[in-house]
């Protein structure tokens, strides 16, 4: 009986140990980081328009490095700009030059989470993009608001492996391009 215990013992250390070799040699398990600010863009059907003019400016690739807060317009941001203010929105997706000063104001050099985000727009804080022109924070009714009332955040902290998403309503026109 002793025997019988012992080899039924034996049994069962052999097996579980062959689950775990077999859990520990199974394919890698997914990781749950997330992309690059590109790829989780990509990834989301609501940036396409936004996607496809990141590739259109050839800056997907800056866009995938460093350290950086995206504050990303929506394809309804971008239906939004198109039917209020169609020569912008024209100027903004034929002309290259336009086209990368515009979607390089979406882009702050560092990350920003939303805490930061708040703590700045309390304060009126503004933010230099790579465009080298500045956005204005602002909170206004406890959203994030961006140069006064031209775009809302309407969901922070989109998880990046190189930084920040914050979606945006509308498509931010630089000051310095603005369509008079």
């Amino acid at each position: 009986m002793i025997k019988l215990k012992l080899a039924i013992s034996a049994v069962t250390v052999v097996a579980a140990a062959g689950v775990v070799a077999v859990a520990g040699s199974a394919a890698p398990a997914r990781s749950s980081a997330p992309g690059t600010i590109v790829q989780v863009a990509a990834s989301n059907p609501q940036f396409s328009t936004l996607v496809s003019l990141v590739k259109k400016a050839g800056l997907a690739g800056a866009l995938s490095k460093g350290s950086l807060t995206v504050f990303a317009p929506t394809n309804d941001a971008f239906a939004y700009l198109k039917a209020h203010d169609p020569a912008a929105y024209k100027a903004a997706t034929t002309n290259a030059s336009v086209l990368k000063k515009v979607l390089t104001y979406h882009v702050v050099g560092k990350k920003i989470p939303a805490s930061a985000a708040i703590a700045a727009a309390k304060a009126g804080g503004k933010v230099t993009t790579l465009e080298g022109e500045q956005i204005a924070l602002a909170l206004v009714g406890g959203k994030i608001k961006l140069n006064g009332s031209a775009a809302t955040v309407v969901k922070a902290d989109v998880p990046a492996s190189n930084g920040v998403i914050h979606v945006i309503n509308r498509v931010l026109v630089p000051p310095s391009l603005a369509m008079k």
